[in-house]
C-alpha cells in the first residue's frame, strides 16, 4: 500500500460576489477539466477561490429583434442588448445560452459578457423594414437590460430612444433600481400607453437575495424602484421568480404584499427551471449555502417536474405539476385576490396604432 495522500478534491465555496461557484463546462464541450489538489501546494494555496473579474467584448449584431411562438410567453418578440449577465443570479435559466459561444454557464455567463455596441441603430434598420409589424417588444427576456454594465454602456436607454421616437410599445423585465434612470423616457411612453414595467423580486430577506443574485438591487431598492415607477404614472408589476421550494416560498405572500403597497398593480410567478448545465449548477450552489436541505429541495423540486429535474412542457414548465405546485397557485390566486391585483386578462393593454416606422438617414437632413 502507498503512504502518498490520495488525490483529494477540494470543496467548493463561495465566491462574493459571484452566484455560480464554477465554471462547469457546457454541454457541447468535449474536454472536462477539474481543479485536484495533488499533493504539490501547501493546503493554503486551495483556500478560498480568486475572484474573477468582469470582462465585456463589444459586438455587432447583425440582427436584434427576437422572435418566439412559445403559447406560455405573453409577447412574440424581445430585444437583449448583451450576453450574459452580471447579476449573477445562479437560478437563471438564460445560464445554458453561453454554450452556444464556447463558454461556461458558471462563472462566465457572469463574467465573460458581450455588449451589442450597435444595439440600437440595428433596431432603427428593423423597425424600418417594408414588411415590419408592430407587436410589443419585450427587454429582459433573456438577460437583464438593467445589470450593472448598463450604466456605462447605456444600450438600454439607446434602445428606449429609438422606440420611443417611434412610439413602439414595450415591456421590461428587471431586477435592477436602475431603471428609474429612465424615468424621464418611460414617463412619457406611459402617457401614450407604450410601457409597461415588471420588477422582479424574489424574496424581501436581504442576505438571501445576497445568496441567489449577489449583483442585483438589493430587495428593498427594487420595492422602491416599483414606488417611483408608479408615482412617475408608469404601469408596473411584480414577477415573484422564480420560486424555489424551501427555499424563498416561505416569502411569496410578503412580497406580493410590499409591492402593491409600493403601486404593483399586476403580479405573477414561475417555479424554477432547470434546463441543460442548470441543474448541476443548481446542486452546487445547494451544496454551498444549504447543504443540509439540498436532497429536500431537490426531491420537491422533481416532485414538481414528474420525477425529473426538468421537463420542457409550454403546459407546465412556468408553473410545475403536482402537490407542491398546486399549493403555490392556490397561494398566489388567494393573496393575489386579496390584494386586488389585476387578472392575467386585466392587465395593461399597450397601443400599437401609434406606430410611425423610423425613416433612414438622409445627407440633405429632414425639413419636418
Amino acid at each position: 500500500m502507498s503512504d502518498e495522500p490520495e488525490t483529494t478534491r477540494p470543496p467548493l465555496a463561495r465566491i462574493k460576489g459571484r452566484g455560480a461557484a464554477s465554471n462547469r463546462e457546457g454541454r457541447f464541450e468535449s474536454t472536462r477539466v477539474e481543479r485536484e489538489d495533488d499533493g504539490w501546494f501547501p493546503e493554503a494555496d486551495l483556500g478560498a477561490p480568486a475572484r474573477p473579474p468582469t470582462v465585456v467584448v463589444a459586438e455587432r449584431a447583425r440582427s436584434i429583434i427576437s422572435r418566439n411562438d412559445s403559447p406560455d410567453i405573453p409577447f412574440t418578440q424581445s430585444v437583449n442588448m448583451y450576453r450574459g449577465c452580471e447579476h449573477g443570479c445562479f437560478y437563471c435559466y438564460a445560464r445554458p445560452t453561453h454554450g452556444y459561444l464556447n463558454l461556461s454557464a458558471g462563472l462566465d455567463f457572469e463574467t465573460k459578457l458581450s455588449a451589442k455596441v450597435n444595439a440600437a441603430e440595428q433596431l432603427r434598420v428593423e423597425l424600418a423594414l417594408p414588411g415590419y409589424v408592430c407587436s410589443t417588444i419585450n427587454l429582459g427576456a433573456n438577460t437583464d437590460p438593467y445589470q450593472p454594465i448598463e450604466r456605462e454602456h447605456r444600450l438600454t436607454r439607446g434602445i428606449l430612444e429609438v422606440l420611443a421616437e417611434c412610439a413602439h410599445p414595450v415591456t421590461i423585465i428587471t431586477k435592477n433600481a436602475m431603471v428609474e434612470r429612465d424615468l424621464d423616457l418611460l414617463a412619457a411612453m406611459a402617457e401614450k400607453r407604450l410601457v409597461q414595467v415588471f420588477l422582479s423580486v424574489t424574496s424581501l430577506d436581504n442576505m438571501l437575495s445576497a445568496k441567489m443574485e449577489p449583483r442585483a438591487s438589493a430587495p428593498h431598492r427594487r420595492i422602491a424602484a416599483i414606488r417611483r415607477l408608479h408615482e412617475a404614472g408608469v404601469p408596473v408589476g411584480v414577477f415573484v421568480a422564480p420560486i424555489i421550494p424551501m427555499i424563498n416560498d416561505r416569502d411569496l405572500e410578503a412580497v406580493l404584499e410590499a409591492a402593491r403597497d409600493a403601486g404593483a398593480s399586476s403580479a405573477s410567478y414561475t417555479i424554477v427551471r432547470l434546463p441543460h448545465e442548470l441543474k448541476d449548477l443548481f446542486r452546487e450552489w445547494l451544496s454551498v449555502h444549504y447543504p443540509e436541505r439540498a436532497a429536500h429541495v431537490m426531491s420537491l423540486v422533481q416532485q414538481m417536474r414528474g420525477g425529473r429535474d426538468y421537463v420542457a412542457d409550454f403546459r407546465t414548465r412556468m408553473r410545475g405539476e403536482g402537490v407542491f405546485a398546486e399549493l403555490i397557485r392556490r397561494r398566489f390566486k388567494v393573496a393575489a385576490q386579496r390584494l386586488g391585483y389585476l387578472g392575467r386578462n386585466e392587465d395593461v393593454d399597450l397601443d400599437t396604432t401609434r406606430f410611425r416606422a423610423p425613416r433612414k438617414p438622409s445627407p440633405q437632413g429632414e425639413l419636418f
